[in-house]
């Protein structure tokens, strides 16, 4: 089953927020565990955060085509 292709608006503006909403998230997250939950929990969410955040980058990035 596979999902339906999203239009080419809705892709072009995730490809556009995805970067910004990476960086924006990881940095405020990560500390604001570490201080009110624990050490631990911050570096597990700054690993989780920064491989989902790569691999939804991969997989919306835009590469040029070769002809």
């Amino acid at each position: 089953m596979n999902a339906p292709a999203p239009s080419n608006g809705t892709l072009k503006l995730l490809v556009a927020a995805t970067p910004l909403l990476g960086s924006l998230t990881v940095p405020l997250l990560v500390p604001l565990l570490m201080v009110r939950v624990s050490i631990g929990a911050g570096v597990l969410a700054a690993v989780l955060l920064s491989c989902g955040w790569f691999a939804l980058m991969l997989r919306t990035s835009e590469l040029p085509s070769h002809d």
